[in-house]
């Protein structure tokens, strides 16, 4: 069963949506003892860093997190800022990340940009991925939809599974081990997105 962590943010409907297009179980938790039943875990994200953060631990469901896919080695994928919550810490605010992956996430710095571009970075972009063996299997010139304006940097380059060209290239993938991450949202990117989730189901 794959379960979407449902703690107040993030397009969580969209995800079981698909799932159900794609006739995989899946469904939202928000306790603790929903989450425990867990084989694969989507924890979505939108807004900003500490308000995310401050909502999961609010949620009660931290710890069981963190027992799932530190303990148990359940895979799991961040979407968006729930990808950035997966980072020790963040630009954007103060409280400490998941530290799952060694990782920081960073404001672009748009004072350096050389083309006619702005934060946030919105919309389509192509994805160049590193590795074609997990979650990006099967997709064929891959592009999704984004909307942010910090980006996850991992301290292991080896983590980046897939980048993106926004005045310079960013890691808009990770993996590092069973924790996967996507900068974009693969539920708002139609037939690529679909791809991606399934490929997350089939690990």
């Amino acid at each position: 069963m794959i379960v979407i962590v449902n703690y107040g943010l993030g397009n969580i409907q969209a995800f079981v949506n698909i799932y159900n297009r794609l006739n995989i179980p899946a469904r939202i938790v928000e306790t603790p003892e929903e989450l425990a039943t867990a084989e694969k875990i989507i924890l979505p994200g939108v807004g900003a860093f500490d308000w995310a953060m401050s909502r999961l631990e609010a949620s009660g469901m931290r710890d069981c997190l963190d027992g799932l896919v530190l303990r148990k080695k359940r895979p799991v994928l961040g979407v968006c800022v729930g990808m950035q919550m997966m980072a020790k810490r963040s630009d954007e605010g103060r409280l400490n990340g998941l530290s799952w992956i060694d990782a920081e996430v960073r404001r672009f710095n748009e004072s350096a940009f050389t083309q006619q571009t702005h934060l946030p970075h919105m919309g389509w972009n192509d994805v160049i991925p590193r590795d074609v063996s997990s979650l990006f299997k099967g997709i064929d010139s891959p592009r999704f939809y984004f909307l942010h304006s910090y980006y996850f940097a991992p301290a292991n380059p080896e983590d980046i599974l897939a980048e993106t060209d926004y005045n310079g290239h960013f890691p808009s993938a990770v993996r590092s081990g069973n924790v996967f991450g996507t900068q974009f949202h693969p539920e708002k990117s139609h037939g690529w997105g679909i791809q991606l989730l399934k490929n997350f189901a089939e690990l």
